[in-house]
């Protein structure tokens, strides 16, 4: 193996800044007579967690579609004046994003509000396209026009197609169905129809649910529902598409069963809040019973377990409660700074560790130290938390993973595109040990995911390498956002 000074610098920078997939939440509400936009927002700041670089909001009234969507946090791109400019409205569709595919940019923010010749459209999406090249090289190849680099265009395109030869948007959608590989799960609105849409496969997550004046709600995860005051339905089927309308909801399953179930085990892992529940599975749950394994698998003596906030503090607890070793508060987290898992660029990523986490000296000096994190990445995060805790005085630092290593890009929204990027993919466990440095390091075994989320039938490709659908040819969709020199060879 090289050493870590070898290692090419992508694995810990993303200095060309299309190394990583998207990671994002999406919102719809069905509510004549209520302020949508307000709802929206409110839903939006709870689904933060799953995309920060971007958001936005459209919203129909009577047909009528206005958008506000920018760069930046809910709170910061909907201001106070800006909700008040929108009208009341009959539903809403909103998105959050996280992307690093492509450019940093206005034009790839959510929703998609667009005029066709039977109408209008407003699609938010969550998840990546397996088959995105070879869907948008044809269109292309037909005359359409990009104007983002974004699935979710594709996605518009081949809906405005079908909908040209079909009697109703949902029709139109259950087309493009067809058409489409990889994980999808999408909030869209026509004039007058709400439509959500999951993948068949059920990769990424996606839930209803009513209020008590009968507005519909739709959502990412369930504690967006419960943020805006709405009683959990269900999880939407993986191949369901849901139609909202003034004479109710409908239900339309011919994609269910057409493909296997692989909802993504990193949801249950890192990407959900744990207050959500998806499939019938907590979160908070499952994080418990990654720690409670990881404690049979790689017990060590020690003196406190302490969490990562946030998704390593439910897997903390549960290695404290199967080791019997006390768990503590080692890390404060300022909640105003954004994740770093995703974070574009490496100084940008350097610099909200050292802000975004503080030790509590008291109680990890001159202790043994477990350290609960959900994943290493690129190893460079790892490595400065380590830093935190052994200059607060930690006598030994014993690093738990609750995920097992990364060694495959993912293809489906999670964020790696490839495996440059990946460190335990070039390295030994020894070697990871000692560029994060740990005194030990223990990952949780693949073969114990299927207990995370209910034995549902999980991807974990990004572990295993066993692909759910083709593997794609080109991931390149910033090819239009490269300098020449860039592009050569």
């Amino acid at each position: 193996m090289r050493d870590p000074s070898d290692l090419p610098r992508s694995v810990f920078a993303d200095e060309d800044g299309d190394a990583l997939h998207e990671e994002c939440g999406v919102f719809g509400v069905w509510a004549p007579g209520r302020d949508v936009a307000r709802l929206t927002y409110f839903a939006l700041r709870a689904l933060q967690h799953r995309g920060q670089e971007s958001c936005g909001i459209t919203v129909n009234d009577d047909g009528v579609f206005s958008s506000h969507k920018d760069l930046g946090l809910v709170n910061d791109v909907f201001s106070r004046e800006v909700l008040s400019r929108f009208p009341e409205g009959t539903m809403a569709v909103g998105h959050v994003r996280y992307g690093t595919t492509g450019a940093t940019s206005r034009r790839n923010c959510q929703p998609l509000a667009i005029n066709h010749q039977k109408g209008k459209l407003a699609l938010a999406h969550n998840g990546n396209l397996s088959n995105a090249d070879i869907l948008r090289d044809k269109l292309e190849l037909a005359g359409a026009i990009f104007h983002t680099t974004i699935d979710t265009e594709i996605i518009a395109y081949l809906i405005t197609q079908a909908r040209l030869k079909t009697p109703s948007i949902e029709d139109a959608v259950s087309q493009t169905m067809n058409r489409l590989e990889g994980a999808y799960s999408l909030c869209l609105m026509s004039s007058a129809k709400l439509v959500a849409v999951r993948d068949p496969q059920g990769f990424r997550p996606l839930c209803y649910g009513k209020m008590p004046d009968g507005t519909w709600i739709v959502a990412s995860e369930s504690c967006a529902l419960s943020a805006v005051g709405a009683e959990f339905e269900r999880d939407l089927l993986p191949g369901e598409i849901l139609v909202f309308t003034k004479d109710g909801m409908t239900s339309r399953l011919e994609h269910c069963h057409t493909k296997p179930r692989k909802s993504c085990v990193f949801e249950y892992i890192y990407f959900a809040r744990p207050d959500s529940i998806i499939d019938g599975v907590s979160i908070h749950a499952a994080r418990t019973r990654a720690g409670e394994i990881l404690a049979v698998k790689h017990p060590v003596d020690a003196d406190v377990v302490i969490g990562v906030p946030d998704s390593g503090l439910d897997a903390a607890l549960g290695y404290s409660r199967a080791s019997g070793i006390p768990y503590g508060i080692g890390l404060i987290k300022n909640k105003y700074i954004g994740r770093t898992f995703i974070a574009p660029g490496q100084e940008n990523r350097v610099d909200k560790v050292r802000i975004k986490l503080n030790p509590i000296a008291e109680t990890v000096y001159g202790k043994r130290v477990v350290l609960i994190d959900d994943s290493i990445v690129r190893g460079t995060t790892s490595k400065r938390i380590t830093d935190l805790i052994r200059k607060a005085g930690a006598k030994e630092i014993h690093l738990r993973i609750s995920a097992p290593p990364f060694l495959h890009p993912c293809y489906y929204g999670t964020d790696i595109d490839s495996a440059d990027h990946l460190v335990a993919a070039h390295h030994t466990l020894e070697e990871i040990t000692k560029i994060v440095g740990a005194d030990t390091l223990g990952y949780l075994p693949i073969e114990s995911l299927p207990a995370l989320a209910g034995n549902i039938p999980c991807c974990d490709a990004c572990f295993s390498g066993d692909y759910p659908t083709s593997i794609p040819q080109n991931t390149n969709k910033d090819r239009f956002e490269k300098k020449l020199s860039e592009s050569e060879g």
